[in-house]
C-alpha cells in the first residue's frame, strides 16, 4: 500500500509540473506583442530626404533630424555648402515637411 501511495505521489507531481511547463510555454508565445519602432523609420525618411536636400544643394549632410515645429512633423537638415574661393563651409538648416 505504501508504494501505490508512494506511486501515485510521484505521478500526481510529474503532472504538475507538466501543466505547469505547459502553461508557461503557452504563456511565452501569447505575451510576446509585434513591436515596430516608428523613431527608426522616421529618421530613415528624414536621412534620405536629407541627402537629397543635400544633393541638390552641392553640399554634404551634416545632421538629419525629425522635429514637430507648428503642430507639424518637419525634418531638420543641416547641410554643409562648400564657401569660395577656399573659404570655409558655410552651414545651412533647411526645415522640410515630413512625409
Amino acid at each position: 500500500m505504501k508504494r501505490l501511495t508512494s506511486l501515485f505521489g510521484t505521478i500526481a507531481l510529474a503532472l504538475c509540473a507538466g501543466a505547469l511547463f505547459l502553461a508557461q510555454a503557452s504563456a511565452f508565445s501569447v505575451a510576446v506583442p509585434h513591436y515596430v519602432d516608428p523613431v527608426s523609420t522616421v529618421a530613415a525618411d528624414c536621412y534620405a530626404v536629407g541627402q537629397r536636400v543635400a544633393a541638390q544643394n552641392g553640399g554634404t549632410l551634416a545632421k538629419a533630424s525629425s522635429a514637430t515645429r507648428g503642430g507639424q512633423a518637419v525634418c531638420v537638415i543641416v547641410v554643409l555648402v562648400p564657401g569660395k574661393e577656399g573659404e570655409r563651409p558655410r552651414r545651412a538648416e533647411i526645415v522640410v515637411p515630413q512625409g
